[in-house]
């Protein structure tokens, strides 16, 4: 399958993110995203955990001195004549303040078709540069430059931010054609296809979204041996919270159906209890042998199609 035809290339995407004046809300962004492809809907489905980077350098009254903290004292120690301590005393009388960018990656999802992996993953990183820290802490200076640069004992100081958030455009995954590549480096199936190949024969699949609670993310790692490996997960953005199953001691026959028909109606989908156990997420695998007990013993309860994949499962378990 190829990429539906719009106009979502990266380039399109940053200039896009460039245009949205510095601290409007992310619908706005949303807004400017879904005029670049009219014809398909696209939301916004998850925000990611918070994380840092270094930032930039201010005086007191918040002026800026520089917006690469890194740069700024590897090229201020060298106009020092490469003396660490004359650096660190015009960094005390000057008062500076190091900041920081805080941030977290919104991921919008592009749903092109109805299988589970028929949506485009957008990433896009929100940021905003706080104050952190007094550059130096006379109590505590810094024996070298690393030290300079990132302190072990910072002298912290009340944050305020330092002009309005915007967006960076981090990336674009086509789920269905980046599965294509994962597969082919594969030696058997990948369990995240196997995650929506079970979804899209199940009854979850035949009237709901994998993308609603579920959505693929590219992620990036280092072998043994040094080299860079890319792989796939599976995340789960579900808003609310919902029970945790793992006692089925003694359940069985109606009792069992019970607590996993009461699962998926707060999850909003049937056979959801598979694919949190399949996540390893709320849902204790004994859930499937127990259910799987049943069947043996001639209790209907799951449709066809589920009762097809849980006994796949038997057979062959998987996990992700």
């Amino acid at each position: 399958m190829t990429e539906p035809n719009f106009n979502l290339a990266g380039q399109a995407i940053t200039e896009c993110c460039k245009k949205i004046i510095p601290g409007q809300t992310d619908e706005a962004l949303l807004q400017k995203l879904q005029s670049l492809i009219p014809d398909f809907p696209i939301y916004h489905a998850y925000t990611g955990d918070e994380w840092y980077r270094l930032g930039g350098v201010v005086d007191m009254n918040g002026v800026r001195i520089a917006s690469d903290l890194i740069e700024w004292v590897e090229r201020t120690y060298l106009e020092c004549g490469q003396n660490l301590q004359t650096l660190i005393d015009y960094t005390l009388e000057q008062k500076f303040i190091a900041s920081k960018q805080t941030g977290k990656t919104l991921c919008f999802v592009v749903q092109t078709g109805n299988r589970a992996e028929d949506f485009i993953l957008i990433e896009i990183d929100k940021t905003q540069e706080v104050t952190d820290r007094m550059l130096v802490n006379e109590n505590n200076p810094p024996e070298d430059l690393e030290e300079f640069i990132d302190p072990l004992q910072p002298l912290c100081i009340e944050s305020y931010s330092l002009g309005h958030s915007r967006y960076i455009y981090r990336r674009k995954t086509n789920v269905n054609l980046f599965m294509e590549v994962i597969n082919e480096h594969y030696p058997t199936e990948h369990p995240v296809q196997r995650f929506m190949d079970d979804w899209n024969r199940s009854s979850a699949g035949q009237k709901f979204r994998m993308s609603d609670d579920w959505i693929i993310k590219p992620y990036r790692h280092t072998g043994r041996f040094g080299e860079q490996i890319v792989n796939v997960e599976i995340i789960n953005i579900h808003k609310t919270n919902l029970p945790h199953l793992e006692d089925f001691a003694g359940k069985k026959g109606s009792s069992l159906s019970n607590i996993l028909t009461r699962f998926d109606r707060h999850a909003g989908y049937p056979f959801a209890w598979f694919f949190y156990m399949v996540k390893g997420k709320l849902v204790s695998t004994h859930s499937a042998e127990s259910v799987y007990r049943d069947l043996s013993n001639d209790f209907a309860y799951l449709p066809e199609r589920d009762e097809a994949i849980l006994r796949d499962w038997i057979a062959k378990p998987y996990n992700i």
